[in-house]
């Protein structure tokens, strides 16, 4: 079997960016981002989304004033919301998380950053469905957003600690806490 050790280093290398240069995000980039969510699997292949593009400055900036934590998608070039159908909470909860995931690591190979902005609690939610003129009955919780970065070092004023656990206090051998 071959191992590709250069693709295991790249993937340690996708991290959330909420910096980025002033350069919007090519045409070309974001149909290959879409292309990469179209082939992502979902629970039972049931593609339970649909993606809206926005590089819109005034629509970014109406989404970063949903709530404080995520004033920052003021500043990128564009975004990537996900609408989930709405139909199942935890499969569509999976899905959504397995189509995040791949887009950050899809940008990361194309050279671009991105970041994962929450809307919130229920009412910052339909906040977030009203500004992107979702139907109450999809779910829209977030937006991947996207762009060169400048960094990927949280500037927020209680930025998370980086760094990672050992695998020794993550990894159990056949039954939970063997090691």
């Amino acid at each position: 079997m071959t191992t590709n050790p250069d693709a295991v280093e790249q993937m340690k290398k996708v991290r959330q960016a909420r910096q980025y240069l002033d350069q919007p995000v090519s045409d070309v980039d974001l149909q290959n981002l879409l292309e990469v969510a179209q082939w992502t699997g979902s629970s039972r292949n049931t593609q339970p989304w649909e993606f809206i593009t926005i590089t819109d400055k005034a629509v970014l900036k109406a989404i970063s004033e949903i709530r404080t934590p995520i004033n920052w998608v003021a500043d990128a070039p564009a975004a990537i919301a996900i609408v989930l159908n709405g139909g199942s909470v935890v499969s569509e909860a999976f899905d959504e998380g397995r189509v995040t995931e791949r887009l950050l690591v899809a940008a990361h190979f194309l050279g671009l950053g991105g970041g994962t902005a929450w809307f919130g609690d229920d009412a910052q939610q339909a906040q977030g469905r009203e500004i992107l003129g979702v139907p109450d009955d999809k779910v829209a919780r977030a937006v991947l957003v996207l762009g060169y970065p400048k960094t990927t070092k949280d500037h927020r004023p209680n930025p998370a600690q980086g760094g990672r656990k050992p695998l020794s206090e993550l990894v159990s051998t056949n039954h939970y806490g063997t090691k």
